[in-house]
């Protein structure tokens, strides 16, 4: 049996054990054991920290953290969020990566790092709604202007592209209304003006389709700028962890985000990062489990009375499908319907309330299927095409017979749609 440790009482004068040996609590914080290299597991190891210890002070001054060469505090990076880094990059075609404290932190950064007072930015009408308000409210007022085009006509941006024009944001597709753009077009377009092009890919997931190789003419390479990424979403799959990413394949580029992102303090946590690397191998396996669910349910839906549209890029018809069907493999789980428009809004808000399978809530990519009423007034300048009452569904892992059971059964408490003569 093991003798406990006996602390020596402290003198009176200084404190310190009588005999001059370390304190209990002083031994305990610094002892001396460490585990013996070369443990390997299916699973990083999940490395926390705030506080890096160096072995002297020379290695202070010269440690390396921007290329990955050695770590100097806990927001510059760990093994844990290095690892992360180096796998969201590998997923999208991406040379370099840095991890944002949510998908909004990372948008905020690549426009903070990119623009300066005096330079505007081009968004796509349908582009998620927070980096819209981003533009209005902080951009604004630090001198950043912007400028909203039509995300179905390449000719729109190309009005809009002035001398102060520096950066252009590409959503495929539309943040709500899922219009599809013609990303090539775009990108070629911005290529021909200097102009910077940065993607959100919280939609395609590195899976649907490859920011970094777009295909084109068989002697050209198009690709964006830089790449956003929500991981909330598709690789987190748990709806339970918030963070984000920045790819890029130029090191210069990245540097400058790099930068950007030290000066704002931006950092993820260690449990964090653990929740995104678990969930990463089974990524391609959910993104195509939800994907055939929801076009299952937005064929079905499509042929249902009180839905007068369907909006779904992979469904023909459905705004730019066929710039969807030229450039991706795959779709997500996740779309957008709308009702007849003979309904109130009373209605709508009836249908989403008695479902129960989906639950109502923001956010998707995890395992429960989520509904959210939109007001579109509001969020389009153009919604010409947009005749009904929004409803997006973010669909789950759940068997799609019983969403489709679900989703009858809230039709069911709908009126009849009153039909306009013709």
């Amino acid at each position: 049996m093991t003798k406990p440790v006996v602390t020596n009482s402290p003198d009176a004068a200084t404190g310190e054990p009588a005999d001059g040996s370390p304190d209990f609590i002083t031994t305990l914080i610094h002892h001396p054991y460490r585990a013996p290299e070369g443990f390997d597991a299916v699973m990083p190891a999940v490395h926390k920290a705030s506080t890096v210890f160096f072995p002297n002070v020379q290695a202070l001054r010269t440690r390396d953290w921007r290329h990955k060469e050695g770590y100097t505090y806990g927001l510059h990076g760990t093994p844990t969020t290095f690892v992360l880094e180096e796998r969201i990059a590998h997923l999208e075609g991406a040379r370099h990566c840095v991890l944002a404290p949510s998908g909004l932190a990372a948008l905020a950064l690549v426009n903070m790092a990119l623009l300066q007072p005096g330079d505007e930015v081009l968004l796509p009408d349908n582009v998620y709604g927070p980096s819209k308000e981003l533009a209005r409210s902080l951009l604004a007022q630090w001198g950043i202007g912007h400028r909203i085009y039509d995300p179905l006509n390449p000719g729109s941006a190309a009005d809009l592209i002035g001398s102060a024009t520096k950066l252009m944001w590409i959503e495929p597709p539309g943040s709500v209304t899922m219009e599809f753009p013609d990303v090539r077009a775009l990108v070629r377009l911005a290529r021909s003006r200097g102009i910077q092009t940065a993607l959100d890919n919280t939609w395609g997931a590195g899976l649907a389709f490859k920011p970094f190789d777009l295909g084109g003419e068989p002697d050209e390479h198009l690709a964006v700028d830089v790449c956003m990424h929500a991981l909330t979403k598709y690789p987190s799959g748990g709806g339970d962890v918030l963070m984000g990413s920045v790819t890029t394949v130029d090191r210069a580029l990245h540097e400058k985000l790099l930068m950007a992102h030290m000066r704002l303090g931006l950092g993820v946590g260690g449990n964090d990062a653990e929740g995104i690397l678990r969930a990463l191998p089974s990524i391609t396996l959910r993104y195509e489990a939800q994907d055939r669910s929801a076009r299952n349910l937005a064929q079905w839906l499509s042929t249902q009375p009180a839905v007068a549209r369907v909006l779904h890029p992979a469904l023909p018809g459905s705004p730019g499908h066929e710039h969807w069907a030229s450039l991706c493999t795959g779709a997500a789980g996740i779309f957008s319907i709308l009702l007849h428009p003979s309904f109130e809004q009373v209605h709508v808000d009836q249908f989403v309330d008695a479902l129960r399978v989906f639950r109502i809530g923001y956010s998707w990519g995890g395992p429960v299927s989520l509904a959210v009423p939109y007001g579109l007034d509001s969020m389009r300048k153009d919604r010409s095409h947009l005749v009904g009452h929004l409803v997006r569904l973010c669909i789950g892992l759940e068997h799609v017979e019983d969403l489709k059971a679900d989703l009858s059964q809230a039709l069911r408490v709908l009126p009849a749609p009153v039909r306009t003569p013709v």
